[in-house]
């Protein structure tokens, strides 16, 4: 199934193609933060609409995740990283800015992501 997703005020817009059925809860600083619902696919299923310039990045840490949000309306639709078993570029998507997704229905997982 393709999804449509994005930022707040629409400078990031993008698609993601894949098969929802969870999503992640995780409990470190900046999830807790910002309230993302993640579910991660690999990077080359998801296509930017909007052109990569109006993305921003942030990374903390250990700087392994970059963190995109824009930074006109402060919305972050998705993270990129490297799957550490695979080492395949990985998109962790926001799936609360996803179109018509009923979060009710996902199969919610938690990650205690704070002892890492």
């Amino acid at each position: 199934m393709v999804y449509k997703g994005g930022c707040h005020c629409g400078r990031i817009a993008f698609e993601v193609e894949g098969f929802l059925e969870g999503v992640m809860l995780c409990n470190c600083s900046i999830c807790v933060k910002r309230g993302y619902l993640l579910w991660f696919i690999p990077m080359k299923h998801l296509r930017l609409s909007t052109p990569a310039a109006n993305i921003t990045t942030y990374t903390f840490y250990k700087h392994q995740i970059k963190h995109q949000f824009c930074a006109v309306c402060g919305c972050g639709p998705y993270g990129e990283g490297t799957n550490p078993k695979t080492g395949e570029l990985t998109a962790a998507i926001n799936v609360r800015c996803l179109e018509d997704v009923d979060l009710d229905k996902l199969k919610v997982t938690k990650f205690d992501g704070k002892s890492l």
